[in-house]
């Protein structure tokens, strides 16, 4: 098993993702810690949007490459397009999280505006999506640690609430988001 120190995965794995030409965002407890939230995490992840059977070959590429680790494969009813898991001694696990399933479904669309405004940051790997990109993957994820997360990273972050309630509108997820601070507001 290779040996890394706790982000020197996630660092090595971004790189190769790069050469392979996708853009890497960072999504999950780091992005949220990156914004000022922070709660515990085991692992690292990352979104990307290729196709399932690129994304098998793109997993074949890293494995090819030393890079320890497994594939989850999805099938047309899943909502994402497969994920990859890898880790290293001395290393937080890494996830790529595949969000294109076509023709069956995914959602490539919010990795592709999410990569429009994500950022690099120092001491971080990948890109780093904005506040409201997160919250919208968050959205997309659903369930009540996504609705935590949501809350608590609004209590610390100045959203542009017309940017993402647009955003929401685009993607069809604005009653989603509506519903979300709706119930904020009568807590």
């Amino acid at each position: 098993m290779r040996e890394a120190g706790p982000l020197s995965l996630s660092e090595e794995l971004a790189s190769e993702l790069e050469s392979a030409g996708l853009d890497p965002l960072l999504i999950g407890a780091a992005a949220l810690a990156a914004h000022g939230y922070f709660r515990s995490t085991e692992d690292v992840d990352f979104a990307v949007a290729v196709p399932p059977a690129e994304f098998k070959k793109l997993f074949e590429r890293l494995s090819g490459s030393g890079f320890e680790g497994h594939l989850m494969q999805s099938d047309a009813a899943d909502p994402l397009g497969g994920v990859m898991t890898f880790e290293a001694e001395g290393s937080r696990p890494v996830q790529v999280v595949n969000f294109d399933n076509s023709p069956a479904g995914g959602f490539p669309a919010l990795v592709r505006s999410a990569e429009q405004r994500a950022e690099r940051r120092e001491g971080l790997p990948g890109r780093l999506v904005s506040a409201e990109h997160l919250v919208l993957f968050k959205l997309y994820a659903g369930g009540t640690k996504s609705k935590l997360d949501i809350t608590e990273l609004m209590t610390r972050v100045q959203l542009d609430m017309d940017l993402l309630r647009n955003e929401a509108r685009q993607f069809r997820m604005d009653g989603k988001l509506e519903r979300l601070l709706s119930s904020l507001d009568e807590d």
